[in-house]
């Protein structure tokens, strides 16, 4: 599909070059071969880059036609993106906590002055979760979070394979409360899993102390294979998730009732959608912290969302009310 409207011009017009001179395999001297050009559009500025590529011109060496780009490049936008990292790591963060939905991440960012399409926010959300994946492989930060234990204790959990479809398996450290590993398997057999314990601490210095896994049969077979000396026992979990079932489903039926009377948040959201007036990005703001508080489902029976849920309109129909008492928004000065 094309661009239904022209790219905003752009504001930042920068040069980039390469800080490396000499290639580090041979010592040849790069040459500034030709310029590329790319724009990138950034929370702070839409940036046409000038970009100047070097390359070897020795026949016989190993770098030979193969482009040396500007190191500086990398760190405003991944390769091959128009949008800035700076946009990407909005986009990642407005859609995991707080839960947004996609059309309304498109507003929020045209809000700050980054114009970008519903298409592009989804292409960006699959790429933050790609990076979120790939963080976890560092080994390195890893390191950083276990030794401060001085042992290991691991958990692992995931859900039953069905044929022919894989599934997630995510092994944690228990004390560092981090993720050391996110996998996507197919196959259930207790020789599978016993790799991924194995693949998950072979980069820590630390010792494993023991594991917490569930009651699977193959699971803790696992764990016996990978750590044949380390005591493991049965997650406490799955048998609090049993008897707090009753409470978390008194508690969803009460969510249920109680979100009736504000379904209608959304109509009221698309009639003052691109109105630029006060009153309407007022109006904005209190529909987002709404459909937030809907969609909040909580950690019952802890964090109940249908104990919460109440507390959280009345302090917004509060707020409001004491907003009517103010009256109308003033008017900008000059008009």
């Amino acid at each position: 599909m094309a661009r239904p409207t022209p790219r905003p011009p752009p504001t930042l017009t920068p040069t980039l070059q390469p800080i490396v001179r000499h290639w580090p395999c041979c010592g040849d001297p790069m040459w500034a071969a030709y310029h590329n050009s790319r724009t990138i559009t950034t929370l702070e500025a839409i940036m046409r880059l000038t970009l100047q590529i070097r390359c070897c011109r020795n026949p016989a060496g190993p770098q030979v036609r193969k482009p040396y780009r500007p190191e500086s490049a990398g760190r405003l936008a991944l390769p091959k993106h128009e949008c800035g990292l700076d946009g990407l790591t909005c986009i990642g963060t407005q859609r995991s906590p707080p839960h947004d939905s996609v059309p309304t991440i498109p507003q929020a960012l045209v809000a700050r002055g980054m114009a970008v399409a519903p298409r592009t926010v989804t292409h960006l959300l699959e790429r933050y979760d790609e990076l979120v994946a790939l963080s976890l492989q560092a080994t390195a930060r890893l390191r950083r979070l276990t030794q401060p234990q001085g042992r290991g204790i691991l958990a692992l959990d995931g859900l039953q394979p069905d044929v022919g479809q894989e599934v997630l398996w995510v092994l944690r450290a228990c004390l560092a409360g981090e993720v050391l590993l996110a996998r996507r398997v197919l196959s259930a057999t207790h020789t599978a899993r016993a790799a991924l314990l194995r693949e998950g601490t072979q980069a820590l210095e630390v010792p494993m102390a023991g594991g917490i896994p569930d009651g699977q049969r193959s699971i803790r077979a696992a764990v016996a294979q990978a750590f044949p000396e380390v005591p493991h026992q049965l997650c406490h979990l799955p048998s609090l998730h049993e008897a707090a079932k009753p409470i978390s489903e008194a508690d969803r039926q009460a969510q249920k009732v109680r979100k009736k009377p504000v379904r209608g948040v959304r109509p009221l959201d698309r009639a003052v959608e691109g109105r630029p007036t006060p009153e309407a990005a007022v109006l904005r703001d209190y529909g987002r912290a709404v459909r937030r508080a809907l969609t909040d489902a909580g950690r019952p029976p802890l964090a109940a969302a249908g104990l919460q849920l109440p507390e959280r309109l009345n302090a917004s129909a509060q707020s409001l009310e004491r907003v009517a008492k103010r009256g109308p928004c003033p008017k900008p000065s000059g008009v």
